[in-house]
């Protein structure tokens, strides 16, 4: 078990000439490899470097890179374009496809005693170790799993072995993860390393993947003072250490503790980023401990035009909406469908602000009356924009006529959080 290479503090800029001499030195360390497959996320972490990083591990192995699989989770299907435009030159047929729901294979189950444990006594399921078939069962010898490491909703902190077990996952492992994370709480998981659900998906890897060859690749990625997005980052190892070094200079990247609340966001959701409201809802998870009681969320979502990627997920969104905890935890326990979707039903949690602050969504592609039935308020796209304008506002406080709002280009790029809230 070993750290092959470590960079990183708050103020580095890596370009991409020492990133990929860097990625070089760290693959060097592991010997010949005849076999690879490339795990890295896809275009919904666009901004993560793992398309480049790929793109170097292309150029470095050749032929020996054998299979790239994006770790899509549920999400759809990357297009010809969004590979081109993430991957650069790497040959469009080393691409492969998850399926979540019948792709995969169970290495083996985490007991329901240890799930009874980690969730406080709230679950007692049991919860299968599910990856994609061609992480078992494709002969290769090293697995690269890259990506970046950033504060996330279910799981605390995303990447490390998230990105095998749930972005490579099955139907039953994601959903039984996304629900212990919303049952547990994500205002008290987000920002964190050390979670109920990190430590299931530890047990998982210490317990049944130890046989797999993979080796991580983790980024941290922010914006420099100019707004340039740049990589603070890199660590490339097979054990724990890779992905906890990562998270410790995320949180000192990512996570803005503000000291004083936020009574009014202003969140812009990159249309080419952002299209449905189960990827949107980050405007919601990464600011909502930085929202005053009675705050206003306002989210500019112009390329918004769904709820959930999945057919099956969004019809379940749009019946029952972002209802709160508690009606959410209902329907469950009445409705066998919502029951088989827990991911689903961790979803509808995360995106309502149980009636704590207002939710303003202004898509480019959802009636008003479609808004509304998810128990969000509506906006007009043009009419917000036109006040609130992307292209103007820098992140941050500003003013805007005689109110003063906060702005947030990017949800996905972190974290905020009032100091006297976070920890509550």
């Amino acid at each position: 078990m070993s750290l092959f290479f470590a960079i990183g503090s708050p103020e580095m800029e890596i370009s991409p000439a020492e990133a990929k001499a860097n990625l070089f030195e760290a693959l060097k360390k592991l010997g010949e490899r005849k076999r690879v497959l490339a795990v890295p996320p896809d275009f919904t972490r666009f901004h993560s470097k793992a398309g480049e990083f790929t793109e170097y591990a292309w150029q470095f192995y050749g032929d020996a890179l054998t299979d790239v699989l994006p770790a899509l989770g549920t999400h759809k299907a990357m297009s010809d374009h969004e590979i081109a435009t993430m991957f650069g030159a790497t040959p469009r047929d080393l691409f492969r496809v998850h399926d979540w729901r019948n792709d995969v294979v169970t290495l083996g189950e985490v007991p329901s005693e240890f799930m009874l444990e980690v969730s406080e006594g709230k679950l007692d399921y049991t919860w299968p170790a599910q990856v994609n078939k061609l992480i078992r069962d494709g002969g290769h010898d090293l697995i690269l799993s890259i990506g970046q490491v950033v504060p996330h909703e279910v799981v605390g902190m995303a990447n490390g072995n998230k990105n095998i077990f749930v972005g490579t996952g099955g139907s039953v492992g994601i959903h039984r993860s996304h629900f212990l994370g919303a049952v547990y709480g994500m205002e008290r998981m987000m920002g964190r390393a050390e979670t109920p659900v990190r430590r299931v998906l530890n047990y998982a890897s210490e317990h049944f993947a130890k046989q797999l060859p993979i080796v991580y690749v983790q980024t941290v990625v922010a914006k420099n003072a100019k707004g340039e997005l740049v990589l603070r980052g890199m660590f490339v190892g097979d054990d724990a250490e890779c992905f906890e070094r990562a998270a410790e200079l995320s949180l000192e990247c990512n996570f803005l503790m503000l000291d004083r609340e936020i009574h009014k966001a202003v969140v812009f959701l990159d249309p080419h980023e952002f299209k449905s409201t189960w990827l949107g809802n980050k405007s919601v998870y990464r600011t909502r401990m930085a929202l005053a009681d009675g705050a206003e969320l306002i989210v500019l979502a112009p390329g918004v035009h769904e709820f959930g990627e999945d057919k099956a997920i969004d019809v379940l969104i749009r019946k029952y909406g972002y209802c709160g905890t508690p009606a959410t935890l209902e329907y469950v326990k009445s409705d066998p469908q919502l029951a088989a979707n827990l991911s689903a039903a961790a979803h509808l949690i995360h995106g309502s602000s149980e009636g704590r602050f207002t939710i303003r969504y202004c898509p480019g592609g959802l009636t008003r009356e479609e808004v509304e039935s998810v128990h969000f308020e509506y906006g007009d796209l043009a009419e917000t924009t036109a006040k609130y304008d992307p292209a103007i506002l820098k992140d941050g406080w500003n003013t805007v006529g005689d109110e003063e709002i906060f702005f947030i280009s990017n949800p996905g790029l972190g974290l905020w959080a009032y100091r006297g809230r976070f920890g509550d």
